[in-house]
């Protein structure tokens, strides 16, 4: 008897190739935008952002193709490719909405904080050095499931981990804005820009938004990494991971919003050696 083939991405909870479509499509002019400024307007933040993306526009149209095409979806090894993409994108975004945040804080001529803790967390090699560790742990879980189709105590264990790192890195990023927001408050009326554009002028508003967006998308793939079929679910995954997603994304794209580099080079020039890409 011939073995029954099975589409293992809707036995994932991949159902709706519409929705996957639209997000592929909505990416498209973001991509366009962020190619633009990394050209008239180079920084490391833009740089990331057309990466994430170019990873986001690839794992949507991956998904569309697995829902709606038999034998992609039948092929567990472009399933696995899809998680990892989605693993490895949301680590171009914090890492983007950290640096902004940094580089803003460059802008403020504050003196730093003489707390080593809080000059620890302000350390971008680290910062990065642990988002890569968590993007690891995710590929690795996500690759030895390819070979059974399940995800073994071992790769449940390193999805988990993987998971809690993200979390801990978003509460860090969620951190640094808000120390950012006590700066600026307590620097209020000392410095006003007369042509100050749209972005520089509503940054705070922006980022905070910015950070409770990636706190809804990360608890809520905490609250679920030990039930992966509900966090798939089409109705829970969509407003909770990929709408906040394309949200943070608008709102990175406001004009004015990411400084300069020469600027920030200027007001901190250690800055040219650890973010020419140290960053």
């Amino acid at each position: 008897m011939a073995s029954q083939s099975v589409n293992y991405a809707k036995a994932f909870g991949f159902h709706s190739e519409v929705a996957a479509a639209i997000f592929a499509i909505i990416y498209v002019p973001f991509l366009g935008w962020f190619i633009r400024q990394s050209i008239v307007r180079p920084t490391y933040v833009h740089f990331i952002l057309v990466l994430f993306c170019l990873i986001r526009l690839a794992a949507f149209v991956l998904r569309a193709l697995l829902i709606s095409v038999n034998s992609v979806g039948e092929t567990l090894g472009a399933l696995v490719a899809d998680e990892i993409l989605f693993s490895v994108g949301f680590f171009s975004l914090l890492y983007s909405s950290y640096t902004l945040v940094l580089d803003l804080e460059i802008m403020q001529n504050r003196p730093e904080s003489s707390n080593p803790i809080i000059r620890l967390t302000k350390n971008r090699r680290l910062f990065r050095l642990t988002l890569l560790i968590a993007v690891i742990l995710g590929v690795v879980s996500s690759t030895s499931a390819s070979k059974t189709g399940t995800f073994s105590s071992s790769g449940k264990t390193e999805r988990q981990a993987s998971t809690i790192l993200f979390l801990i890195l978003t509460l860090l990023q969620a951190f640094q804005t808000l120390l950012l927001a006590q700066m600026e408050i307590a620097a209020r009326g000392l410095e006003k820009q007369i042509n100050e554009s749209f972005g520089s002028k509503h940054a705070m508003s922006i980022l905070l938004a910015g950070s409770v967006l990636l706190l809804v998308r990360e608890v809520f793939s905490t609250a679920t990494m030990t039930n992966i079929s509900k966090q798939n679910e089409e109705h829970f995954w969509y407003p909770f991971m990929a709408v906040p997603e394309i949200l943070l994304v608008i709102l990175l794209s406001t004009p004015g919003l990411v400084p300069r580099r020469d600027d920030v080079q200027q007001r901190y020039p250690q800055v040219q050696s650890t973010q020419s890409f140290q960053a």
